[in-house]
């Protein structure tokens, strides 16, 4: 049966190809830091189900400690040079982006059909793996399309890589933080010292506690995921859903994106504010949280105008 383990197959398969690109990329000076760290995240998508939870634990302190230690950066490998890229654009248009809308069609596709035949792919990663069927047929096309070398996709991977850096692993760092705090009890204390400060009764204060909880707490750990299981088990469950009777779906999708809120305000999502000032070369480097904040917090009031109406029916 398909399921996660040709997903983490796929991934392990580029990320080993990236550490070779880089290993044999002579004109950058971080090409050993760069391909260390690719090869860790090889390693843990090709064999972390072998490794057990210490093994893990270990290639996560490794990443940490090549990031750390600056021992990674963009790489001096260019696949075409700027006017090259110039003329193709003019060529190609906006046809350019036909291949990609073949990921989205076919993760769609691939989900109606792949659950039709649980005997083939199991059915809770049928989304995920047709999302990778996807992102391989869209690469063929691509092949076929545009005919670039066989090594150009793996090269711009690498490239676009190296200009993210270490916060490409971020998200799922910190939703993994997000999973220890809730088993650490930090729920339960937050939930606590929530309940000093709410009102009894007040099902307004609980869903601002709730709400305003989220997107700070976001903002400090970087990540709604990570936000999420404290929230939940300190006000989300006890109170909004137990207590007050509230609807499950409405609680857990609005509180989510009331952390989605804190993400645009906070430099701790660097992979969504500080990688793409980086990437854009902007000499301010908060710019981007800079041009969010106006946008984040009337979203913030709206979301927490729509669970207080919707979520208790």
């Amino acid at each position: 049966m398909i399921g996660t383990g040709f997903i983490y197959g796929v991934a392990g398969l580029m990320f080993a190809a990236f550490g070779i690109l880089s290993l044999t990329d002579r004109a950058s000076p971080k090409r050993f830091g760069n391909a260390a760290f690719y090869a860790v995240l090889a390693i843990s998508f090709l064999l972390g189900g072998r490794l057990g939870d210490v093994g893990n634990g270990i290639l996560v302190l490794a990443l940490v400690a090549i990031a750390g230690s600056g021992a990674m950066g963009r790489g001096g490998r260019a696949t075409t040079t700027l006017d090259q890229r110039r003329v193709e654009a003019a060529r190609l248009g906006n046809r350019i982006f036909l291949p990609a809308l073949i990921i989205p069609a076919a993760a769609l596709g691939g989900t109606v059909l792949f659950r039709a035949v649980p005997s083939l792919v199991d059915p809770k990663q049928a989304t995920l793996v047709a999302l990778t069927c996807g992102v391989l047929i869209a690469l063929v096309a691509m092949h076929l399309w545009f005919r670039p070398r066989v090594a150009t996709p793996l090269a711009e991977g690498v490239r676009l890589m190296d200009a993210i850096g270490w916060a490409a692993v971020l998200p799922q760092m910190l939703a993994s933080l997000g999973a220890v705090f809730a088993l650490a009890g930090v729920g339960d204390v937050v939930g606590g010292l929530a309940g000093h400060a709410i009102p009894e009764g007040s099902l307004i204060g609980a869903v601002l506690a709730y709400t305003l909880g989220m997107a700070l707490f976001t903002m400090i750990m970087g990540n709604a995921f990570a936000a999420f299981p404290v929230m939940a088990a300190a006000i989300g469950i006890p109170l909004l859903v137990r207590h007050y009777g509230g609807d499950p779906a409405v609680v857990a999708a609005i509180g989510m994106l009331s952390g989605f809120c804190g993400t645009l305000m906070t430099p701790m999502a660097a992979n969504f504010n500080l990688v793409p000032a980086a990437l854009l070369e902007l000499k301010d480097r908060n710019a981007v949280i800079r041009a969010q904040v106006p946008t984040a917090l009337p979203l913030l009031a709206v979301n927490i105008g729509l669970l207080y109406w919707l979520g208790f029916r």
